[in-house]
């Protein structure tokens, strides 16, 4: 629109210099050129508002007479009328980093960095811009970071930040989502870069601290001893198990040991004895004397003892005893 403007005050004063020349010189070039100039002049910039250039990354608000038509534009060339204008947003992932001076649930004052990552709604940029306009960092995403922010911190206290520092980010988070929704920001991403205490309540955790890793020290020693001696103990006994199994197993073999010498030994005698019985039963006294005879070098004895059933021979030196005759 305002290009429009500027081409109908540019053909004016192309007329107007043109008559003012015209009157001058008294010819009627020096009206001609002057004018031909301003159309000249004129018709370049109604044409060039006739097009409007939306660059990369942004997102155009469409504006006839003021009024916000109810669609956008994307990135490149596009035709407009000349009376309209075209309002560019930023429709890009963008960065929004604050410092807060928070206090904790039992009034512990806690400095918090946070970050906020967000982007405008392409599809409802006029809307953005219609209800907000173009100055939507300041306007909306600041005061609602700074609320979140010191809503969700007040729920824990001073050293319990610390421990969930992931559940506040979470919670911060999600409050955020829900507020900035409403006004067609979406948030991408967010995070705590950093949480600074006072010097004293500092102090104070560190001590604490030392004094539970202290004490937590002292557990694991005691622990570990016991372990050692319960393990100790439990050596022990199995020790003392293993001589005992060693003992038995040691009195069960020697048991059975004596009982299989005692076998063998009731074996051999019952060996010896059966074939002390298959002799008697083999040797008659036939047999004898048939051995007795065989054995006999041919030498008489020098004397003869008999009785009324067994004779007896019995000779010298080497002389075998000869068999005495049957009656």
């Amino acid at each position: 629109m305002e290009r429009v403007i500027i081409a109908v005050i540019v053909l004016a004063a192309g007329f107007v210099v043109g008559n003012i020349l015209k009157d001058r010189n008294g010819t009627k070039r020096s009206f001609t050129l002057p004018v031909a100039a301003g159309v000249l002049l004129a018709v370049l910039l109604v044409g060039s508002a006739c097009f409007a250039s939306v660059p990369t990354g942004h997102t155009g608000v469409v504006t006839t007479f003021g009024r916000v038509e109810n669609f956008t534009l994307d990135a490149g060339i596009h035709p407009k009328l000349p009376w309209q204008k075209v309002v560019n947003l930023d429709n890009r992932v963008q960065k929004a980093a604050v410092q807060l001076s928070c206090f904790s649930s039992d009034i512990q004052e806690v400095t918090v960095d946070y970050t906020l990552n967000y982007q405008i709604s392409k599809e409802n940029a006029m809307t953005i811009y219609s209800t907000i306009g173009t100055s939507y960092y300041e306007t909306v995403i600041i005061p609602n970071i700074s609320e979140a922010v010191k809503v969700k911190t007040a729920r824990y206290t001073a050293e319990n930040l610390v421990s969930s520092r992931d559940d506040l980010s979470r919670g911060i988070e999600e409050l955020l989502r829900d507020k900035l929704t409403q006004y067609n920001i979406v948030v991408v991403g967010t995070s705590i870069e950093n949480m600074d205490f006072t010097d004293a309540f500092t102090n104070a955790v560190e001590a604490k601290q030392v004094a539970a890793q202290n004490r937590l020290q002292a557990e694991i020693e005691q622990g570990q001893k016991t372990m050692e001696q319960k393990a100790q103990a439990e050596r022990n006994v199995i020790d003392a198990n293993a001589a005992a199994d060693v003992a038995k197993i040691q009195a069960e073999a020697d048991l059975a040991v004596t009982k299989i010498q005692a076998d063998a030994a009731e074996y051999a005698g019952q060996k010896e004895a059966a074939k002390n019985h298959a002799i008697s039963e083999w040797l008659t006294k036939d047999l004898l004397t048939y051995y007795y005879i065989q054995q006999w070098n041919g030498i008489l004895p020098t004397y003869y003892m008999g009785s009324e059933n067994v004779s007896t021979i019995v000779g010298l030196g080497d002389a075998a005893p000869a068999p005495a005759p049957q009656e």
